[in-house]
């Protein structure tokens, strides 16, 4: 499995998550990360990014204050962490990995996960 993300579901606004990424370790361990997001009938957007050693981190202004992004590379794993959840939060994330153009463009994308957001 490349990049396997975990951790939605559903969860009352002002609530919280925390989403998961197992990536594989040979592929993605010298790149950039990053969490994208789809809502239903919109386009997909990325949400958070980090450099391949963290010292590189984009927030989108939607989610600043609210998401924490970061990785542990003895787990392989990256994190979203997901506080002050609001219904406009509710989306299929994603987690992706290589990026083409920071922080917008990776170049792999794995499965997602949802979360549902209720008002």
């Amino acid at each position: 499995v490349q990049l396997q993300a975990s951790g939605g579901g559903l969860v009352q606004a002002g609530g919280s998550l925390r989403l998961s990424c197992v990536y594989s370790r040979r592929t993605f361990h010298n790149f950039a990360l990053a969490w994208f997001r789809q809502a239903p009938g919109k386009g997909r957007e990325v949400v958070a990014a980090i450099g391949r050693k963290g010292e590189n981190i984009y927030y989108q202004d939607s989610v600043k204050g609210r998401f924490t992004i970061s990785r542990d590379t003895a787990r392989n794993t990256v994190y979203l962490q997901m506080n002050a959840l609001k219904p406009e939060d509710t989306a299929v994330y994603y987690c992706a990995g290589d990026s083409v153009t920071w922080p917008q463009e990776f170049r792999s994308l794995g499965k997602g996960t949802l979360v549902t957001v209720s008002s």
